[in-house]
């Protein structure tokens, strides 16, 4: 079988050498798991792992092997090159209002969350023109106070946004405590856009770190 030679052997016991270009082909570039590749050679597993060790290929840790399950096509965005003036004002609007605006705290997913629809909007431009991810990926939520129609603001952010509601998971209804000038600015609740990828988040966390310390250096 193509990637097997003889049998040699290893400590009293017969090993299918599997040769170093097959294994790095599939495995590194056609991402295969190591079960996968020893059901396509028709070997054991034990053996696969033998040859990774012995050829010192690095194994995917268990978050990445789990990141390579969820995303069997690749990376569902690509970062653009930033050629313009545009391209670079919205690269920093969208890290300025990420790091000053999104949950940092949740380690799978960007979010974002504000009740002005131009930032949300802004937001969404980032990712999907600065980010090239799909707009059918994104998710949205709803928070609104108990006196405020869940249909009415529901509306607006459908209008705002032109998404579907089915792109909607459940409104979250807080309990109306105080009436002020706050309350009447939130009237349409906080709308929080999310996308479900741990790697670009980590991508666009260090992104704003390294333009924090640039400019902590400039001073």
């Amino acid at each position: 079988m193509q990637g097997m030679r003889k049998l040699i052997i290893y400590d009293r016991i017969y090993i299918s050498m599997i040769t170093e270009n097959s294994l790095r082909t599939l495995y590194i570039e056609e991402k295969l798991s190591m079960m996968e590749i020893s059901a396509i050679l028709k070997c054991s597993h034990n053996q696969v792992v033998y040859w990774m060790h012995k050829y010192e290929i690095d194994r995917r840790s268990i978050s990445d092997a789990i990141y390579q399950q969820q995303n069997p096509n690749g990376d569902p965005f690509k970062i653009k090159h930033i050629g313009t003036i545009q391209d670079a004002e919205l690269l920093g609007m969208g890290l300025g209002l990420y790091w000053g605006e999104g949950t940092k705290r949740n380690k799978s997913s960007i979010r974002l969350g504000n009740t002005d629809a131009g930032i949300i909007k802004t937001f969404i431009e980032f990712l999907t023109e600065i980010c090239g991810i799909d707009t059918n990926k994104l998710r949205y939520s709803l928070q609104i106070f108990s006196d405020v129609i869940p249909q009415d603001a529901l509306n607006y952010w459908m209008k705002e946004l032109n998404v579907d509601k089915l792109k909607f998971t459940k409104v979250i209804i807080t309990p109306a405590r105080s009436i002020g000038t706050y309350r009447n600015k939130n009237m349409n609740g906080v709308l929080t856009v999310n996308f479900h990828n741990r790697k670009l988040r980590d991508i666009i966390v260090g992104m704003c770190r390294d333009s924090s310390v640039g400019r902590a250096q400039q001073w």
